[in-house]
């Protein structure tokens, strides 16, 4: 299936703007399959076409304003829609695949009970496995999700749970504006831990079979997270944006952890199950941190385009190392990073593949994941680290929370946010083409 370009993101981005999505999930249906529906309303040039993205195992129907389209229009993964009016509205109903790959919403069974355990995952363009979207990450828009699962399970959104009209039934309230991957949910007989700081609610979830493992480190694990919390508003002058705070340790996570608001996912090796070292609980400790920088670098103010994935992530490892090794007991975090994270950095240098921190371009989503390596996240927080340094820690956060307050639940780009550094700090050189494009 074709990979979404940046100029074909850049012409829908022009042409449309995305107001809401009504999500309906139903998970009750056994099997590999589920069932989505979503009515996304828009706003569009008049006359105008574009596509909405979709990876359905069967489409059922496809609603466009007032007119029903036949589902054999679909082409990959790629739904067109034409004679688009000022205001629309698409109804876009399927059977979807569970996954077992980590990719769209990803179902697990217990060898331990049996139980079934789901988690979405929508990064980078895997939201259109759940529901038809336009998936890219400029077109940020309100998601209100509801959920019907067996009634004995648990079922969590990146909103707070707002009603359960009937046993089985569950429905969130309107999320801020979020881009299409940080949509998420989990569903399953979750264990559950909850606190709460600061005016925050806090929850931290995993399976069964792992309670007595996430019991015996609950309070380490909220420890760390109100420690954490504590330190970014101290930093930032804005706080916490996305009302409830909960961490899910979900099964074969591909990833360390993901931010998706109000919901971050974990992979489970973090609920650990015998005795580790310090240096293990430090890693949790900076990952906690460092998905938490995301609320604000990368959740709050989202990359326009994939170019800009470095900087996100370069971002919270440099924010949440120092976040880690000033609020923490784990105070010699940088230490760590100087041995083991710039180690990384270094050795992805030295290959062949090595590239600029910063790429030139990103010709499609695809190519995005190219630049996950220890160059965009060790070697970048290592040349961020250098810039606070050069800057001065009071210029480099005033810059930092002018870039918040300008593009608040919007996007930005590398440019805008050297604008705003350039503007806080007064050095003009910031600013510049060559700084935005080069790596030094």
């Amino acid at each position: 299936m074709p990979s979404l370009t940046r100029v074909e993101a850049t012409a829908r981005g022009a042409t449309i703007t995305v107001e809401s999505y009504q999500v309906d999930i139903d998970l009750t249906g056994g099997g590999d399959l589920f069932r989505s529906r979503v009515e996304i309303r828009f706003r569009a040039t008049p006359g105008a076409a574009t596509f909405a993205e979709i990876k359905p195992h069967t489409l059922l129907g496809v609603r466009l304003n007032d007119r029903d389209l036949d589902p054999g229009v679909l082409a990959d993964n790629r739904l067109p829609l034409s004679d688009l009016e000022a205001d629309n509205t698409l109804v876009v109903e399927a059977e979807m695949a569970y996954s077992n790959t980590g990719e769209g919403m990803h179902r697990f069974v217990d060898p331990a009970d049996g139980e079934t355990y789901l988690y979405a995952v929508t990064f980078l363009d895997n939201v259109q496995r759940i529901f038809a979207a336009f998936d890219q990450p400029d077109l940020k828009a309100s998601f209100v999700l509801a959920v019907t699962a067996p009634p004995e399970w648990t079922v969590v959104g990146n909103a707070e749970l707002t009603a359960n009209p009937a046993p089985g039934r569950w429905e969130f309230a309107p999320t801020a504006p979020l881009a299409t991957y940080f949509f998420s949910l989990i569903a399953g007989p979750y264990h559950v831990r909850q606190a709460e700081h600061d005016g925050v609610p806090l929850g931290i979830y995993c399976r069964r079979s792992l309670a007595e493992h996430l019991d015996a480190d609950a309070e380490e694990i909220f420890t760390v997270t109100r420690q954490c919390l504590d330190r970014f508003h101290e930093l930032f002058t804005e706080r916490y944006p996305f009302g409830k705070y909960d961490q899910a340790f979900v099964p074969e996570f591909n990833a360390g952890a993901m931010e998706n608001p109000g919901i971050v996912t974990f992979r489970d090796d973090y609920v650990f199950r015998s005795a580790v070292t310090d240096t293990q609980r430090e890693l949790r400790a900076t990952t906690i941190a460092h998905e938490m920088a995301h609320m604000w670098f990368g959740d709050l103010v989202t990359m326009r385009w994939w170019d800009d994935l470095w900087l996100n992530e370069s971002f919270a490892e440099y924010l949440g190392t120092r976040v880690t090794a000033e609020a923490t007991r784990f105070d010699q975090a940088w230490t760590t990073f100087a041995m083991r994270r710039k180690a990384w950095g270094y050795a992805a240098d030295q290959r062949p593949s090595t590239h600029p921190v910063a790429p030139e371009e990103v010709a499609d989503a695809e190519e995005g994941l190219l630049n996950f390596d220890g160059i965009s996240y060790a070697k970048g927080a290592s040349v961020l680290r250098q810039l606070v340094a050069w800057l001065g820690d009071e210029a480099f956060l005033a810059g930092l929370n002018a870039h918040f307050a300008a593009h608040r639940f919007g996007n930005a780009t590398l440019a805008d946010l050297l604008a705003s550094l350039s503007t806080a700090s007064a050095r003009s050189e910031l600013a510049s083409p060559a700084v935005a494009s080069n790596d030094g």
